[in-house]
């Protein structure tokens, strides 16, 4: 006997709303020594070429409970990663993973040719999801984060997406 229907389904991924803001907000802050508030995220969504994307647990029956975020935002032909969060119950299942795949998938079909961002140079499992999608080392900033495990060096990665 097949019991597919209990099989969890894939995550969806889509563009977060004004109302998702406070759950993004409770999420950066559980990820984040310095989380965002509501309000910082609801001005950087505002703000022209920003982008929230978010996935969702899909559910036909249950919650439809927000797994994580990611901000991009493009300027000219570049775009940046403002932030990704993934609630810390929800990690190591790929959400990261997922989220950034759309973010690089989007900003490609939208003709961005490169996409940076910053990481901690101590945070190695958000280096190693970096560097599988194909993002390298392209610059460093001394003492960038006050509340890191390491140095507080960031990495500044690029990938080039044309």
């Amino acid at each position: 006997m097949s019991y597919w229907w209990f099989l969890p389904s894939p995550p969806v991924v889509e563009e977060a709303t004004p109302s998702d803001h406070s759950v993004l907000a409770e999420i950066h802050e559980r990820s984040f020594p310095s989380g965002w508030s509501e309000d910082d995220l609801a001005a950087l969504a505002r703000q022209p070429g920003v982008t929230i994307l978010q996935a969702r647990r899909s559910s036909l029956l249950g919650s439809r409970s927000i797994l994580g975020f990611v901000i991009l935002r493009v300027a000219a032909d570049e775009a940046e990663v403002l932030t990704i969060a993934v609630d810390p119950r929800q990690r190591q299942r790929g959400v990261g993973a997922l989220l950034m795949r759309h973010a690089v998938s989007r900003l490609y079909a939208d003709r961005i040719a490169s996409l940076f961002l910053e990481v901690d140079a101590a945070n190695a499992p958000a280096l190693a999801l970096y560097r599988r999608l194909g993002f390298r080392k392209v610059g460093e900033r001394r003492g960038y984060y006050r509340d890191s495990a390491g140095d507080g060096g960031a990495l500044v990665m690029r990938v080039d997406l044309a």
